[in-house]
């Protein structure tokens, strides 16, 4: 049997917890951000978990 190839899209876009959440980046910093508020951008750092319905996908694409 082959080995699975990892989607290299996804590994830039999300990454596994240490629990086995997919973790994404907070959508709404990556551009126009001149006219938001610093504490509206403040509050975009850092990364979520993955919708819950997606998680198995995501998952499957890193080849957790």
């Amino acid at each position: 049997m082959p080995k699975i190839k990892t989607k290299k899209s996804a590994t830039k876009k999300f990454k596994m917890s240490a629990t086995g959440k997919a973790m994404r980046t907070q959508a709404g910093k990556r551009h126009l951000n001149g006219y938001k508020s610093r504490g509206r951008k403040r509050a975009l750092r850092g990364s979520t978990s993955v919708y819950e319905g997606n998680q198995k996908m995501v998952a499957r694409m890193l080849q957790a």
